[in-house]
């Protein structure tokens, strides 16, 4: 396993938190959502995930990757 800590934008509360991580987990990635440091830890398996997927997951959700 592989991980990987993004700096995540536009994140203010639980929604957020369930958002991102529910999003993670269909694509088969653990991600942990703190919210004090607008940040995004993620857990992957690098042969079958890559680090533009998971960005682009969150994206998805309405958030900022910076």
């Amino acid at each position: 396993m592989n991980t990987i800590t993004l700096n995540v934008q536009g994140m203010s509360c639980m929604h957020c938190v369930n958002s991102i991580e529910g999003a993670l987990k269909e694509i088969g990635a653990k991600g942990k959502v703190d919210l004090s440091r607008d940040t995004v830890e993620i857990a992957y398996d690098a042969t079958k995930l890559s680090v533009e997927k998971l960005k682009e997951t969150i994206e998805e959700q309405g958030y900022d990757i910076v």
